[in-house]
């Protein structure tokens, strides 16, 4: 039997997954709580938390361990986790990923970018961040990225055995889908060797973990105008879709456009951006100027719909979008009095 290396005061080692739906942190909590079990010997459980279940929706996945002689009759949402893994970067955006991590927990980040610059932008300053390119691995293993990320999950979770989740995934794919077993059983052996950390504290003197609270909401029972109005401004125009991007979008070649709007009719989130010109004959057109890619899900139907080659699919690099969006123009709107 595994010995748990921490536990709260339930005697639970808790697990959290932060994911967009798609990614399949779902499975991969079921996968890493049977592994702790019949592998392990440890009680467990596992459960997730999505919406509409729909791709690129938010999605959590919550994993308990504890000691076989321990009931776990605890099956609310793990607040305090001693692991966070955030399978999808963009979602720190919009959500506090890392809220009521223990001080000296660590969080793993799916991304490619320098393990710095994520501390900075999760303003992590205690415990250890790891991080894993699993969508790199998983692109080029042509799986999945949970398996990278279970594979990196193990390597944190020094108190399981690498083979049983080894077991696992070929129990869990050698019936419907045995063609995938090798590249999964690669895909989690790289997660598992190629994750890389970097320790920011201990959670000890100065850097003692804060006190929980949990978050309310601003209108509730007590708080909530006459009449049910809600004075918060519409944020349709505010949004930021970035987060369900599954690390694809589409890359403009202004050259090769012919401006025939096939890709703005099948756009779902009014993401292609035009300009009104004279062609060269002096008579004004519409041309597509770029993609406002704060608006892109990344769902590439404007890619299949192109009949030519100015619109391909492209794995999303750090800041590409950042960089080369193309704002739309909205004149008569004016938010907090600032002019979009």
């Amino acid at each position: 039997m595994s010995i748990l290396p921490h536990k709260n005061e339930l005697g639970f080692y808790e697990i959290r997954l932060e994911s967009i739906g798609g990614l399949g942190a779902n499975l991969a909590g079921k996968m890493l709580a049977e592994a702790g079990v019949t592998g392990s010997g440890l009680n467990g459980s596992n459960f997730s938390s999505y919406g509409s279940e729909k791709k690129g929706s938010p999605v959590k996945s919550f994993v308990r361990f504890c000691d076989p002689q321990v009931e776990i009759r605890d099956h609310s949402p793990i607040e305090q986790p001693h692991v966070v893994g955030v399978f999808h970067e963009a979602l720190y955006k919009t959500i506090d990923v890392i809220s009521g991590l223990r001080s000296d927990g660590t969080v793993l980040v799916n991304t490619a970018r320098n393990l710095a610059e994520v501390a900075a932008d999760l303003k992590m300053t205690q415990g250890t961040l790891a991080a894993i390119d699993a969508l790199r691995i998983a692109v080029e293993e042509k799986t999945k990225v949970n398996t990278a990320m279970l594979g990196a999950l193990f390597r944190i979770c020094s108190f399981l055995d690498p083979d049983d989740m080894r077991r696992v995934i070929r129990k869990t794919f050698e019936k419907k889908l045995p063609h995938l077993v090798e590249p999964n059983l690669r895909t989690f052996d790289r997660g598992y060797n190629e994750v890389q950390f970097l320790a920011l504290g201990n959670g000890t003197g100065d850097m003692n973990q804060a006190a929980f609270t949990r978050t309310q909401p601003v209108l509730g029972y007590e708080t909530q105008e006459l009449g049910g109005i809600l004075n918060v401004t519409a944020n349709s125009v505010l949004k930021d879709l970035s987060g369900s991007r599954q690390g694809y979008l589409p890359e403009y070649k202004m050259e090769d456009c012919i401006n025939c709007a096939a890709c703005d009719t099948v756009c779902p989130d009014f993401c292609i951006v035009w300009e009104q010109k004279p062609d060269k004959r002096g008579n004004l057109q519409m041309f597509m100027k770029g993609i406002d890619y704060q608006y892109c899900k990344g769902c590439l139907k404007c890619v299949e719909a192109c009949p030519t080659t100015a619109l391909a699919a492209m794995l999303e690099e750090p800041h590409y979008a950042e960089q080369h969006r193309v704002p739309q123009v909205f004149p008569y709107l004016t938010v907090e009095g600032v002019r979009s």
